[in-house]
């Protein structure tokens, strides 16, 4: 029994890039980019400007893609806590994009991304990107890796998410036939 496909923005923040891709697919079919981009803001720009800058063109994303589901890279500890605060902000911004338009978001860390594409949570950039390069039937892949890793998101949420979706129906079925049986 094949599931419905469903549409996800990858949003793999970032401050100075914030890497966009659109997937459609289902856990069991195969998956077909939409669109793939980067949103880039000029590190000389006032802080204010950058997170309206991202707001705003991520928002003409989700108007021209209508996504069903918007999967977010989670933001993890770095060394460098500059980088860190950039990143969460940026993911703050994709986070209010998605409430503002009522879209339900996920967040993924990169190791569930990079076990869910190429199937070891240690994967590195190479190969995570050459795996969505093969997962999507592409002839190279998308550049800078920004706009590759929130591909690999997409592909991520459309795996998993298709997983919990299932779980999620088979608890309900089971509730049900629980519920059935106490009254009889």
């Amino acid at each position: 029994m094949s599931q419905q496909r469903i549409r996800v923005l990858g949003v793999d923040p970032g401050l100075t890039r914030c890497g966009l891709g659109v997937i459609e697919g289902a856990p069991d079919s195969t998956l077909n980019m939409i669109d793939v981009g980067v949103i880039t803001t000029p590190a000389t720009a006032p802080l204010e400007m950058r997170l309206l800058q991202l707001e705003e063109e991520l928002t003409q994303w989700v108007q021209k893609h209508q996504p069903d589901r918007i999967a977010v890279e989670r933001v993890f500890s770095q060394h460098n806590v500059r980088t860190v605060m950039g990143t969460g902000q940026a993911a703050g911004i994709a986070l209010l994009v998605a409430a503002r338009a009522g879209i339900p978001v996920v967040m993924h860390t990169p190791s569930e991304v990079k076990a869910a594409v190429t199937g070891s949570g240690r994967a590195n950039k190479v190969q995570v990107a050459e795996m969505v390069k093969r997962l999507l039937a592409l002839k190279e892949i998308p550049k800078p890796v920004d706009s590759t890793d929130a591909l690999a998101l997409a592909i991520c949420h459309i795996w998993r998410g298709g997983g919990n979706d299932k779980i999620a129906m088979a608890l309900v079925a089971e509730k049900s036939r629980l519920a059935k049986l106490v009254r009889k």
